[in-house]
């Protein structure tokens, strides 16, 4: 409590009736002396001197333009009296020295209200002291301040003698705070500073009070939620209105702990007016989600129930904060996880409910054990987990990007609902495997082929060097001992043969030193890729190509002795139409030139009917 007067009016005069009945200083006093004297309900006590005063913590100051005193609550010299039925708290001083024949007398009276406060539930804190705490001069001002310091922001109003103040809880200045107890609550703490101004004919008093209110723990409900986006089968969740001095700690799901994964994830959300927030994202396809098929209407039910472990910071006191929610769709079809390794590709599926729902297919053929034994797929199927694993030449593989260092091999497996075969998934991986000798043949009508030529090739020649029936045609990619081809399957000379429900294009590698000699050398190898007729809908039409199956491909060498087939893998690729597998061009070797000397020819249809039974080999020369 403080309390302070203008010292230019440093005594009035005494008027009759005074309560001043004291006796002064003694006379061997120094005449400058100070000398206090407190009064506790019209009791006079003792009187003492200013430096026992401040030993006890009262404060007396005296500058050029005031004196002030300020005194702690619950002095013993101080005493409680009722003001307008408000509790206020009293210190009555009164200072006094003899200058020569004179005696300085200066009343001082701090009396400031005692009351706690009052919460409303409109949020706001009410504060409230009377007009006049004490006797005196009529009030002038009020200042009403926060922190040690006067702002705006609380709202004063008098009425019946009583000053009453209004503290909205984000004033500035004031403290928030959370508290756990099974739920979250908050109280706001207010150091209110308060100044009131009399003024008089005689004198201007200023009384200022510093107190602090606090209001009883208030409930802090928090929001949740729920934005599920069932197009995109996650569950998304809002947990909103979080007090900053709040944190997640950790994440609950159907009663299991749970990682932040793909499936699962946690985001801050910024809420500037109301601390923040968390947004939870959950797919329907985690492995806590229950889920519950209704056949009749082929819909399945995902449930959620959730508990956020939140704690309140710095103390880290636990707090739980628990929803459910639901959301109908779809069934979901399975997820398989795919991984390249060195020689295939694995896919591996944690068995999923309602699996009897789905099946996988691999082009449009359903995949079975029977399937995967006949293809060369290693296929593993228990009550816990699916394993396929797909060598790489194995049916169904797409190549690309061949070079002589690598090409790129994908595989592709299709999720499809059992009843209708309507793929509702589709699981893709591509992975890089190591070139030896391959050949492909594309549903676009084109060869690529990686060989190896050491066999064939001729002392102080290249692979480099070595060209197909069209002499122009040169590799792509040549290096020590292999050459990569790339060509159009009607084009650098290549021969068709047509036999028994097949069509065949047939073109040869080897070293001439005459380009018009093509007998020049008897050791070459032949690359032949064999088409289906059945699935042909275009043989040629303006040099175009269109199969619905990719061809076999096959290498043999041809010597003085006859043929001799080379050992391949040979790369199948899927009966669904693959990515064109194109050889990478590089600078070192030119790309494939068609012979300008006899083209290819335009247009030329052939009967799977017309053909059958047809013995032996037809040749047509492009």
């Amino acid at each position: 409590m403080e309390v302070s007067v203008r010292n230019q009016v440093l005594c009035a005069s005494g008027k009759e009736g005074d309560s001043w009945n004291f006796k002064g200083p003694t006379s061997g006093s120094s005449t400058s002396e100070w000398l206090v004297m407190f009064q506790r309900d019209e009791e006079q006590m003792v009187p003492m001197s200013l430096s026992d005063a401040r030993e006890q913590g009262y404060t007396f100051d005296m500058t050029d333009e005031r004196l002030v005193f300020r005194s702690p609550y619950g002095q013993p010299e101080s005493f409680v009296a009722m003001v307008n039925n408000i509790p206020v708290e009293v210190v009555h001083a009164t200072l006094f020295s003899r200058q020569r024949w004179l005696v300085i007398m200066m009343d001082l009276v701090a009396a400031c209200s005692m009351d706690q406060g009052t919460y409303e539930d409109n949020g706001h804190m009410v504060f409230q002291t009377p007009e006049a705490p004490y006797t005196g001069p009529d009030i002038a001002r009020i200042r009403v301040g926060f922190d040690g310091t006067f702002q705006d922001g609380a709202d004063v109003a008098a009425a019946n003698d009583t000053l009453e103040i209004r503290i909205p809880l984000d004033v500035k200045g004031g403290l928030r705070k959370s508290f756990a107890s099974g739920s979250l609550y908050e109280f706001y703490t207010f150091n209110i500073y308060l100044e009131q101004i009399f003024e008089d004919e005689e004198a201007e008093t200023r009384l200022r009070l510093r107190r602090i209110l606090t209001t009883p723990l208030l409930p802090r409900p928090l929001v949740t939620q729920n934005e599920s986006i069932i197009e995109e089968r996650v569950f998304q969740v809002h947990l909103l209105d979080v007090p900053e001095d709040v944190r997640l700690v950790s994440l609950q799901l159907n009663g299991h702990e749970a990682p932040f994964t793909n499936s699962c994830s946690v985001a801050d959300v910024v809420q500037p007016s109301q601390g923040h927030g968390y947004r939870l994202k959950v797919s329907f396809d985690h492995p806590a989600v229950i889920q519950q098929y209704y056949g009749m209407y082929r819909t399945m039910q995902y449930s959620l129930d959730i508990n956020f472990t939140l704690s309140v910071m710095p103390e880290n006191e636990l707090f739980y904060h628990s929803v459910s929610v639901t959301a109908l769709a779809g069934p979901s079809p399975p997820v398989l996880d795919a991984v390249c390794s060195d020689s295939g590709i694995r896919f591996t599926a944690d068995h999923w409910a309602f699996d009897f729902l789905w099946s996988l297919g691999v082009g449009s053929d359903t995949l079975t054990p029977e399937l995967a034994r006949r293809r060369g797929y290693q296929m593993s199927n228990d009550s816990q987990r699916l394993q396929l694993d797909v060598p790489v030449y194995s049916q169904g593989f797409q190549y690309k990007e061949i070079t002589l260092k690598q090409f790129l091999g994908t595989f592709e497996i299709f999720v499809q609902e059992q009843q209708t075969s309507t793929v509702q998934r589709t699981i893709t991986k591509t992975c890089p495997f190591p070139t030896s000798e391959l050949i492909v043949c594309s549903t676009d009508g084109r060869m690529t082929v990686v060989a190896d030529l050491s066999e064939i090739t001729p002392s102080g020649a290249t692979p480099a060097t070595s060209h197909l029936l069209g002499a122009l045609c040169g590799p792509a990619e040549a290096d020590n001992t292999r050459a990569l081809f790339s060509l159009p399957l009607n084009s650098c000379g290549s021969k068709i043969k047509l036999r028994e429900g097949n069509v065949i294009y047939q073109n040869e590698i080897f070293y001439t030193k005459d380009p018009d000699d093509l007998e020049d050398t008897d050791k070459r190898l032949v690359v032949q890729c064999s088409y289906p007729l059945e699935g042909l809908h275009r043989l040629f039409s303006m040099y175009r190509f269109e199969s619905d199956n990719p061809g076999l491909g096959s290498i043999f060498s041809k010597l003085a002795g006859g043929f001799r087939t080379t050992a391949l893998p040979g790369p199948v690729t899927t009966t669904k139409a693959p990515t064109t597998p194109v050889a990478r061009r590089t600078s070192a070797a030119p790309f494939i030139k068609r012979l300008g000397s006899n083209p290819g020819v335009r247009y030329v249809r052939v009967s799977k009917h017309g053909r059958k039974g047809v013995k032996g080999w037809n040749h047509v020369r492009i």
